[in-house]
Parts: C-alpha cells; structure tokens; sequence
C-alpha cells in the first residue's frame, strides 16, 4: 500500500486529479462517455479540473469557468454519478488522509448530488 499524506498543496490536487482521471478512462461503464461521448481533450481538461479542485481545497482563485452545462448533453443516468464518486473516494483513500481529503470527497457527493439534481435525476428534497 502507498504512504497516504495529508493533501495540501496544488502538487497534491493534480495528484488527485491525474489519478483520478486515468482510473476513469480506464473504467467500463463511464470511461466510454468522457473518451467517446464527451470526446474530452484531455491536455486542455487536466488544467481546467486542477484550478477546480485548487479553489475548492486551497482556496486558490485560478478556475474560471461553469462546470455544469458540459455535462447537460451527455444522456447521464444516476449509475454514472455513483461510479464517479466511487472512483473518486477510492482515488482520494488511495493518497491522502485527513481534514482536506474528507473535504475534496464531501464536495465530490455535493457536486454528484447536484448535478443530478439539475439533470433531473433526483428529487430535490
């Protein structure tokens, strides 16, 4: 097993990120939506995602940007949220311990809940 550090710096968000991200190409269910569907490019997207997670965690102000409406065409289903999250929660359990990694997976729940929410595949109560 990998020495799991506390995440604190930008290093460590691309970490996340890199990480992350190269389990979810690799996966079956929702691998095919961001490399076929979304056709994300990914040398653009990486840097995007960093300044994301870098606002979040750090309180950096680097992303610009909504992440939302991207994903309002992409014909998603709740399964697809729960295998991003797992996939998530999994990556960030694989690096960091502590208050920050709590957060980065606590945000990563929020933002599934409300994407689906806006997607309209949740009650919204």
């Amino acid at each position: 097993m990998m020495t799991r550090k506390p995440l604190e710096s930008r290093e460590d968000v691309q970490l996340m990120v890199d990480s992350f991200y190269d389990k979810v190409r690799k996966d079956g269910l929702i691998g095919p939506i961001f490399n076929d569907v979304a056709k994300v490019n990914w040398p653009e997207h990486l840097p995007k995602l960093y300044n994301f997670w870098s606002d979040l965690l750090l309180g950096e102000d680097t992303y610009r940007g909504r992440p939302f409406p991207p994903h309002m065409h992409l014909n998603l289903k709740p399964a697809h949220f729960e295998q991003w999250l797992r996939l998530f929660v999994e990556t960030v359990d694989d690096h960091f311990i502590g208050l920050k990694a709590e957060e980065a997976k606590a945000r990563a729940v929020r933002i599934a809940r409300n994407f689906m929410i806006n997607l309209n595949l949740l009650d919204n109560n």
